[in-house]
């Protein structure tokens, strides 16, 4: 249940509606590694719990009454209210931007909005460390050797050899098959040997820092624009935060434009001269 106790931390029970909450607050990417990771969410977790134990002896002490803290949480306080503020009066319409003003960014765009030349590789993996001991090494030359024999069999089925043999397992069920790759995210090697293979060839093994690697050229596809609904999300996007900044810029000049300040020069002055000189003495 949402209030069922993970732990016990400084004679209070936290139950795992916090720490759910606490995990809905940590980026994306972090959670993903703390899914995978139960020992990086046991010291994750500690980290918080240890957080609470301090701000718990912090404020029993009355630490939030010291005038240092009091200020700086008032100023928190007020670079809160302004950027939220700020932020809500800075949205653009629901609106914006309308399908002309969308297709003009992405007429203009065009030459940036690029989709490389893709690769639909699938692969045979034999995993061979660096360094690894020539028994090692032979170990997996004989398994290359008895692979390439399957693959140069009548009807040799590429996907069943690589499912039978490649010692990467979680592409064993899908037949080796790696999807669409984009030319730039192909490493060198690989990269260099593709793009001489025709469609539904297979490579002689390629050596890697991790081993060997036998790759089968499914099909290609070539350098293209990507079309318009491919990349409209993201043009809204850069187009209505582009609206929302030239909005704030437009609401800070005009509160100044309709209360200006009257500043006194020459007592500004004395501050930039003070200025200075505190500069030079910190040096």
């Amino acid at each position: 249940s949402g209030n069922e106790p993970v732990a016990r931390v400084g004679g209070r029970d936290v139950s795992s509606s916090e720490i759910r909450a606490f995990l809905a607050a940590v980026g994306p990417d972090q959670r993903a590694a703390l899914a995978r990771d139960p020992a990086l969410l046991n010291q994750t977790l500690r980290a918080m719990f240890a957080r609470q134990l301090v701000l718990k002896e912090a404020t029993d002490k009355k630490w939030q009454d010291q005038p240092a803290v009091v200020a700086q949480l008032a100023k928190l306080r007020e670079e809160a209210i302004f950027e939220t503020y700020l932020q809500s009066a800075s949205v653009p319409p629901e609106n914006y931007p309308d399908e002309a003003e969308i297709q003009k960014t992405y007429d203009a765009n065009k030459g940036a909005l690029i989709m490389p030349r893709r690769f639909h590789l699938a692969q045979i993996y034999v995993a061979l460390a660096e360094g690894s001991d020539a028994a090692a090494e032979e170990k997996a030359k004989a398994k290359l050797a008895d692979i390439q024999a399957k693959l140069k069999q009548p009807k040799a089925d590429f996907a069943q050899v690589a499912k039978d043999t490649t010692d990467q397992r979680e592409q064993a069920d899908k037949g080796g098959d790696l999807g669409w790759l984009p030319e730039p995210q192909l490493v060198p090697e690989i990269k260099s040997r593709v793009m001489g293979m025709a469609v539904n060839t297979v490579s002689e093994p390629i050596k890697l820092a991790d081993g060997y690697h036998i790759v089968k050229l499914i099909e290609t596809k070539p350098s293209e624009t990507m079309p318009l609904a491919d990349v409209r999300d993201t043009l809204v996007q850069r187009l209505r935060a582009q609206r929302a900044e030239l909005n704030r810029r437009a609401y800070l000049a005009r509160a100044l434009e309709q209360n200006p300040p009257a500043i006194n020069e020459i007592a500004l002055s004395r501050i930039a001269s003070e200025l200075t000189q505190s500069a030079g003495a910190a040096r």
